[in-house]
């Protein structure tokens, strides 16, 4: 059973269904989940970006994917994109029963992300969105919600991505549950090397897929949390979005993941695919974690025909 979730305010419904198809379609079964707050998932605030908050949600879907009927809870293994890419490691590196983990374009060190974005935006924009966050942070304390702000937008315009070429790509891949707004503090979100950290903890099997030329989760940090995971890594001369579905690199992506998978998980008989079918309008699981009123997420499992 392979989990997944998205990155940076992404839902299943953007960019996720072709790689949990591909996996259903090679005979692993794939279960996505949007965070709390987030696309099909309840919970209030909307929108709003808890790494905290995220990593339950993982160890909440890892927990309700090991129970579904044939699978087996010993090999789980954790799919993440983005800043998923850098929660699947910490989850692994404390995690029982996790079989292997794939790590795409992660985001596993705030501080260098930050010195990377330098060359990209002015000092006055990563100041400026230092204090529209900080802003945010101070609205809710004192009741009146977070400040909102695009997930994607132009250079020179406010959001929290803003490369070039990031608005048209995020919106290629976006589906219908999908809004483009966040809590503008979701920039002191970022700032944590705990993925990083973790990676050297971790003893499962490890594929770390990098883009070469990505501009928003820096490749040398990818590398470095690769070298200490001791991981197999798979390089793509792309940028951030290239390995997602439309993109030049997103077969090789695939076809990558399914190789490792393959060599690191029992091997199965390929289901029929006129059998698979993504069956998310019919099941739901809501999640409720302790300590949070506001704390669910939903998790839509695509079956193929084996429980691995």
């Amino acid at each position: 059973m392979v989990v997944l979730a998205h990155g940076l305010a992404g839902t299943v419904d953007s960019g996720l269904v072709p790689f949990a198809s591909a996996f259903a379609a090679a005979g692993v079964e794939a279960f996505a989940f949007d965070y709390r707050g987030f696309g099909a998932s309840e919970g209030t605030p909307r929108q709003v970006v808890s790494t905290r908050a995220q990593v339950e949600d993982w160890r909440a879907a890892v927990r309700a994917a090991a129970q579904l009927p044939g699978v087996d809870p010993q090999r789980i293994v954790l799919w993440g994109v983005s800043l998923a890419g850098g929660h699947v490691l910490r989850i692994a590196a404390d995690t029982e029963g996790i079989a292997a983990v794939i790590s795409v374009v992660p985001m596993v060190d705030g501080m260098a992300a930050a010195k990377h974005a330098l060359p990209h935006h002015s000092v006055g924009q990563l100041v400026r969105s230092s204090l529209t966050g900080i802003g945010s942070r101070l609205s809710t304390k004192v009741g009146r919600g977070p400040v909102m702000m695009p997930v994607v937008a132009h250079p020179g315009q406010p959001g929290a991505l803003t490369l070039s070429g990031a608005y048209e790509d995020y919106l290629s891949i976006a589906g219908p549950t999908w809004r483009n707004e966040v809590a503008a503090d979701v920039s002191l979100e970022l700032g944590t090397k705990a993925p990083l950290e973790a990676a050297a903890q971790i003893t499962c099997p490890v594929l770390v897929q990098v883009a070469d030329f990505d501009r928003s989760a820096p490749p040398q940090a990818s590398m470095a949390a690769a070298v200490r995971a001791r991981a197999e890594v798979r390089h793509y001369p792309g940028d951030h979005f290239d390995v997602f579905p439309g993109k030049p690199w997103h077969q090789p992506a695939v076809e990558h993941a399914l190789h490792f998978l393959r060599r690191h998980l029992t091997p199965t008989t390929p289901p029929d695919p006129r059998t698979f079918s993504w069956i998310a309008p019919t099941f739901s699981w809501i999640a409720r974690t302790r300590g949070s009123r506001h704390d669910d997420a939903t998790f839509h499992p695509a079956r193929g025909s084996c429980g691995v």
